[in-house]
């Protein structure tokens, strides 16, 4: 099964199908708000409607076409469409990565009409997501967030986007299945989509998809085409982990906590807990303990790490935010004062986390590459200069494993795996799991040593391949 994100004939292509659209317009919601209506009308899918649809964007985009018969390359411009979902007031936004990759420049109008040129802040292009940030001159309305650890098979839910241009167009469907693993093309692939019959079209991307709660929780991404009613989201709490990579404060700001962190999810119960706190770091001179719960941090509720992180955001080096946290049965209030980048200590620091589902995959990668890794972030000083977006430094090499025997040291960064990078542990799982493993045996690996990007093999079967080479 083929899927591809930008709409060329494939089995499968993103946001295409000829499904019945229900197109729903700002006047006639504003219409609804000023006169009697008789409740019957007032639905929950309406409710629903009205309280998320102030935080969807449309965004348009301009790329310079690609002019494979030209050795010179090609000036002619084509215009793409897309949709995002506001996290932060402040113009933060989230879309797939597929709707701005290489982008010349993209426009945002929010629901008011309001238009903005936007900048593309990050983005994971294995898991098709991007920040985008826009500078508004008045706070924004935020997306209602809803989990997606209890959605239920067959429940109702809402596809709203910019629908081949059609700004604001609402489709209802349901839940037709879960945990769908589906492949794009040999660059591209998805797990665990949320799969639902509301119609999805060129444009939806990067739109949400919203519970009769008017919560979201998913974001559209891809449609099976020549099918009806086919279509993939990607879940929010599986969206929410990546947004919060993407805006980590060490990544964006150069500035750093030292908390690790995990989300709690499971229906109504919604939390972030404190899993380490980092030794000489400015969350142990606050305070935080492992175990600690934080209610709030600055201004906003926190709900999970995008919450806390983007009310660190922004605030920059020495700036004192204050959290709520609890503590057994006890609340109490830390200030946490923001450190430069700089002061964070070098070495990688190992997470301990008993119950953390991330030691499951780093002992697979341990028994199948022989390899110990931790996460680095893009502005690691070892990676400065190089256009990557992270990567996995190695603290341990296994003797006799495919890694120690075809050139990987203690030190490197392993930034590639195949065609895909490889900035979490869940990156590398995802290429050891994929179904087709075997046809790109032997394991071609990038990593980092000494500022230079080197390359080899890992023949999983455990044959001797060569060392690491300089890549071209």
């Amino acid at each position: 099964m083929n899927v591809h994100p930008y709409g060329r004939p494939r089995t499968i292509r993103l946001a295409a199908t000829t499904a019945l659209i229900v197109t729903v317009l700002w006047t006639a919601v504003r219409a609804a708000e000023l006169s009697e209506i008789s409740p019957n009308r007032l639905s929950p899918a309406v409710r629903a409607v009205r309280r998320v649809l102030p935080s969807v964007v449309s965004i348009r985009t301009e790329k310079r076409a690609k002019d494979t018969f030209s050795p010179f390359g090609s000036n002619r411009k084509v215009n793409g469409m897309g949709t995002g979902l506001i996290f932060d007031p402040r113009g933060y936004i989230v879309t797939n990565y597929h709707v701005v990759a290489d982008v010349l420049s993209v426009r945002v109008t929010d629901h008011s009409g309001a238009q903005y040129d936007a900048a593309v802040l990050a983005f994971d292009a294995a898991e098709d997501l991007a920040i985008l940030k826009v500078k508004p001159s008045r706070p924004l309305p935020v997306m209602p967030v809803g989990t997606s650890s209890d959605i239920l098979l067959g429940e109702t839910v809402l596809a709203i986007g910019n629908a081949y241009g059609y700004e604001d167009t609402v489709t209802g469907g349901m839940v037709s299945a879960l945990g769908r693993d589906v492949e794009v093309n040999e660059h591209q692939s998805y797990r665990n989509l949320i799969q639902t019959d509301a119609s999805i079209n060129p444009g939806n991307s990067g739109g949400p998809l919203v519970n009769l709660d008017g919560e979201v929780i998913g974001i559209n991404v891809a449609i099976r085409a020549g099918a009806q009613r086919i279509g993939f989201a990607i879940p929010i709490d599986d969206a929410r982990r990546v947004m919060a990579e993407l805006i980590d404060i060490e990544r964006l700001d150069h500035t750093w906590h030292g908390l690790q962190t995990r989300d709690v999810k499971s229906g109504r119960t919604r939390y972030l807990l404190v899993e380490h706190v980092r030794s000489g770091s400015p969350a142990a001179a606050a305070g935080f303990l492992p175990g600690d719960r934080i209610l709030r941090a600055g201004e906003f509720e926190v709900v999970d790490r995008v919450d806390f992180e983007r009310a660190c955001l922004g605030r920059g080096p020495e700036a004192i935010v204050p959290v709520r946290i609890r503590r057994g049965d006890d609340e109490t209030t830390l200030s946490l004062r923001l450190a430069p980048l700089g002061r964070r200590p070098q070495t990688p620091v190992q997470i301990v986390a008993r119950k953390h589902p991330v030691e499951g995959v780093a002992e697979r990668i341990w028994n199948t590459l022989g390899l110990q890794l931790h996460p680095v972030p893009r502005s690691d000083r070892r990676l400065r200069g190089l256009k990557y977006h992270g990567g996995l430094v190695v603290s341990r090499v296994r003797p006799d494993s495919p890694a120690a025997e075809n050139g990987i040291r203690e030190g490197d960064i392993l930034v590639g795996l195949h065609v895909w990078e490889t900035v979490k542990l869940e990156n590398v799982l995802f290429i050891l799991q994929h179904k087709e493993r075997r046809s790109f045996e032997p394991l071609k690996f990038y990593v980092v040593r000494d500022g230079e990007t080197l390359f080899g093999h890992l023949p999983l079967s455990r044959t001797k391949a060569a060392g690491a080479t300089e890549a071209e």
